[in-house]
C-alpha cells in the first residue's frame, strides 16, 4: 500500500460520508474524488484494505 493510497483512505474516512467497511461506496466515494488508484486498489487488495482499517498495518499480504 502506497502513501499516496493512504492518504486517499484516510480522506475519505475524514470525511464521515461512509461506513468505511461498505466497500462499493468507498469505492463510490473514491471514483467522485478522483482518487482512481484507491478505487483499483479496493478491486485488488481487499484484505489489505480490511486489515489496514482494523489495525493502521499497511502490509499487503503476499
Amino acid at each position: 500500500m502506497t502513501e499516496k493510497i493512504k492518504e486517499q483512505i484516510l480522506s475519505i474516512r475524514a470525511s464521515g460520508v461512509t461506513n468505511m467497511f461498505d466497500l462499493p461506496r468507498v469505492q463510490h466515494e473514491a471514483y467522485v474524488r478522483g482518487f482512481y488508484e484507491l478505487v483499483l486498489y479496493l478491486e485488488e487488495h481487499k484484505a489489505a484494505y480490511s486489515r489496514f482499517i482494523l489495525t493502521g498495518e499497511a502490509k499487503d499480504s503476499k
